[in-house]
């Protein structure tokens, strides 16, 4: 199957096979020298991954940071800000999925959430997608260097739709709540649920997207909240 796809061609969704099981806990040290490992970012976080995962997480960092080169995938660009900012995220988001589903990672930017959780849950169906032809094509590059079942499509969210369904959709730093509701108001029977990354704004989003009339008539809840390591706020993940 290919990796990088026009949604116009998409045909089937992938099978992933596996599990995974993570811990999760804040910063030890805010102090703490860089790391030069992603191992000994891990530890400073007191997260404990198996070595292949490991092994593969940072073949994904070193990728990502080579292409980030060329084309502005990110800003964490060390092993430290990845752990504290991406796999905390992507972690919190895996605890909300359960094993065999479908996922859909809109927006992926530099394929976070979706590469991470590809990585961190072999179980799951993931599907990624970006309306930027080139990041669609540098994460899906990055996808086939690590031996990873993902499709990659170069379309926003609402064409993806159109022709696939999912079980889960998750974004992260896409948009706020309200335009988030608005691509998608036309396509809930598409997918079950949309679990969103967002900040210690995230009421303020949606008491602008309930005046706004985007969350008639749906249900939103606080699924989990945890600390940002080295901030004074917290994350959230939001159930709607």
């Amino acid at each position: 199957m290919p990796l990088y796809l026009n949604v116009a061609i998409r045909r089937s969704r992938p099978a992933g096979s596996g599990a995974s099981s993570l811990d999760r806990s804040p910063l030890l040290d805010k102090t703490a020298a860089k790391s030069d490992t992603l191992k000994a970012a891990l530890e400073c976080h007191a997260i404990s991954l198996p070595d292949p995962q490991i092994k593969q997480l940072e073949q994904y960092c070193s990728l990502l940071w080579e292409f980030n080169e060329q084309i502005n995938l990110t800003r964490h660009c060390d092993y430290d800000t990845f752990v504290a900012r991406d796999l905390i995220d992507s972690q919190a988001l895996s605890d909300q999925i359960e094993s065999g589903e479908s996922l859909l990672d809109v927006g992926t930017g530099g394929g976070v959430p979706g590469i991470v959780l590809a990585i961190l849950r072999p179980d799951l169906r993931i599907s990624l997608c970006d309306s930027s032809a080139k990041k669609a094509k540098v994460v899906a590059e990055i996808a086939q260097a690590l031996s990873l079942a993902t499709p990659v499509y170069e379309e926003r969210v609402e064409n993806v739709l159109q022709v696939g369904e999912f079980d889960v959709l998750v974004a992260r730093a896409v948009g706020p709540l309200w335009k988030i509701l608005k691509w998608l108001r036309p396509h809930w029977h598409r997918f079950d649920r949309l679990l969103l990354v967002k900040g210690p704004r995230w009421t303020d989003e949606r008491g602008e997207a309930r005046h706004k009339g985007y969350l008639k008539p749906l249900e939103i809840r606080r699924a989990a909240s945890y600390r940002m390591p080295g901030h004074d706020g917290e994350s959230v993940i939001l159930a709607v």
